[in-house]
């Protein structure tokens, strides 16, 4: 079946279809000894670095002061040093360490199952979208390195928006693109993320493999839940061929 115009999956993409992996054990190689001479796990550390990156991150997009994620991520590095109880975060680290840190991150890998979700998709009429938080040529490159091409007129980027995820503005950038009967959908390993788009009116779609808990107590409720990407696209395509 070829994609139709009313049928849409749009795609978080860092953390969904790319996995944080290379980053985690590029902390490990860079910096593993020396945060557990400070009782400090390399896995964590590098965790709490990201989730307060996305916190600083929405809130200046809230503030409507929008600052680029990578920007954001940089900036924050001593900081979290710090709260992770590190008593003088610039003697314990340096700039070299946190540049290559964040090289890393530029260097993440795609998912297994990403090309195989795809295609199941679009075997199912839809249309597949991303819509991300990052630069489009640092995250599309994600997908590239990965063997799968993406039409880069179905990519979008928050920078473009000038707000990022969850404001509602960011997920109605996209809606808008859809007529308004369209079967939309938005797909992401961040229960945050679906759930905020399902909020606007997308159906919602998780999957579990990074969150592993749902949450479901907190975020009320989502269409599809499934533990990898192509069981993801079944669900979608089998929840649309029920409606």
């Amino acid at each position: 079946m070829t994609a139709t115009e009313n049928k849409h999956v749009v795609f978080d993409v860092v953390g969904t279809l790319i996995s944080y992996e290379r980053f985690f054990e590029a902390i490990e190689a860079r910096m593993g000894d020396r945060l557990r001479s400070a009782n400090v796990g390399s896995r964590i550390f590098g965790y709490a670095w990201m989730e307060a990156g996305e916190k600083e991150y929405t809130y200046l997009s809230l503030t409507t002061n929008y600052v680029k994620f990578f920007d954001v991520f940089r900036s924050i590095f001593y900081r979290t040093l710090g709260q992770a109880g590190i008593a003088e975060p610039r003697k314990f680290a340096s700039d070299e360490d946190r540049e290559f840190l964040l090289a890393s991150y530029r260097d993440l890998q795609a998912r297994p199952g990403v090309a195989e979700c795809f295609a199941k998709l679009r075997e199912g009429g839809f249309t597949v979208w991303c819509l991300t938080s990052g630069d489009i040529k640092r995250v599309a490159g994600y997908l590239a390195k990965g063997g799968i091409n993406f039409p880069p007129e179905n990519f979008v980027s928050c920078d473009d928006i000038g707000v990022g995820k969850p404001h509602p503005r960011s997920y109605q950038y996209l809606l808008d693109k859809f007529p308004k009967d369209s079967d939309t959908w938005f797909a992401a390993g961040h229960m945050w993320d679906a759930a905020g788009a399902r909020l606007c009116g997308f159906k919602g779609a998780w999957v579990s493999f990074w969150e592993k808990e749902p949450c479901l107590d907190i975020f009320k409720g989502m269409d599809v839940i499934a533990v990898d990407l192509p069981t993801l696209a079944d669900g979608i395509v089998s929840f649309s061929s029920d409606q």
